[in-house]
């Protein structure tokens, strides 16, 4: 069924209590931020300047809605041993967190008795759910984004965002393995 889904902005410059983002996938490949990971392999160097080209549009954008006391929390469920690309994330989520959101990391084992979405999500004032789909590789699927408001849909993404919220580990306190 077509949808004429917001874009990402427009959904976070319209929250006015909360977003929350459930990420559990190992490896993401998408366009925008392959030339970064690429150079991160090469390197093991990674942008964490805020200020730069590729993190300002969202530190500006997370910045803004903490600003107006939204709460930002970003939840992730991941396999241990760690892939590189989580090594990648881990590398940088001190510009998420400077940013004013909250983050934690979930090891996929401590997660195997909750029931999950089959799909990453973002939820605004708990009124809205924003399904990011993706291809077998990690790329964005075609259409990528499903937003749904349906009560029942949007009370089983919360519950199951806030099981992982209580059992994960705060960044700072996250050690990679």
């Amino acid at each position: 069924m077509p949808q004429n889904v917001p874009s990402f902005d427009a959904l976070m410059e319209a929250a006015r209590h909360s977003a929350v983002h459930l990420e559990m996938r190992d490896q993401y490949a998408v366009g925008d931020e392959a030339d970064d990971f690429g150079a991160w392999l090469a390197g093991g160097e990674r942008d964490t300047d805020p200020g730069s080209e590729y993190w300002a549009p969202w530190v500006d954008l997370i910045s803004r809605a903490v600003g107006r006391g939204v709460t930002v929390r970003r939840a992730r469920v991941v396999s241990e041993p760690v892939t590189d690309y989580i090594r990648y994330e881990h590398a940088a989520t001190g510009v998420n967190v400077a940013a004013g959101e909250l983050v934690r990391w979930l090891p996929r084992r401590r997660a195997a008795d909750l029931l999950l979405p089959g799909a990453d999500l973002w939820i605004f004032d708990g009124q809205q759910v924003l399904f990011n789909h993706f291809t077998g590789d990690g790329d964005w699927a075609d259409p990528g984004m499903e937003l749904r408001s349906e009560p029942d849909v949007v009370k089983r993404c919360s519950d199951a965002f806030e099981s992982v919220w209580e059992r994960a580990v705060p960044h700072d306190q996250y050690e990679i393995r």
